[in-house]
């Protein structure tokens, strides 16, 4: 057992966290990246303002989330796949009811 044994493993529940993981590690790089200089809160506060550019967040805290979903679709740990894709489809939807509400 090397210490990427966790990449062949095959279960919704794996697949599930990696799903939840994921989009906030994209939330956190993009802040990094495009927002830093101002706070977290301002970020947060100005996205809630402008619901607008809310979905378009949404989508990129996803991409990370579609790329897993493929490479583990594309090596046949199906349950895994599921499993993000299930969280996906949440994460998804949240984001719609907070745009529209």
């Amino acid at each position: 057992m090397g210490w990427l044994s966790w990449v062949k493993t095959d279960k919704l529940v794996f697949g599930a966290v990696l799903g939840l993981v994921a989009p906030i590690l994209s939330l956190c790089l993009y802040y990094v990246y495009n927002i830093y200089p101002n706070s977290f809160a301002d970020f947060v506060r100005f996205m809630l303002q402008e619901r607008r550019l809310f979905s378009s967040l949404v989508v990129i805290c996803l991409v990370l989330n579609m790329a897993l979903f493929t490479a583990y679709v594309n090596t046949h740990k199906d349950q895994t796949a599921k499993g993000i894709f299930v969280i996906t489809l949440v994460y998804a939807i949240a984001g719609l009811v907070v745009k529209v509400l």
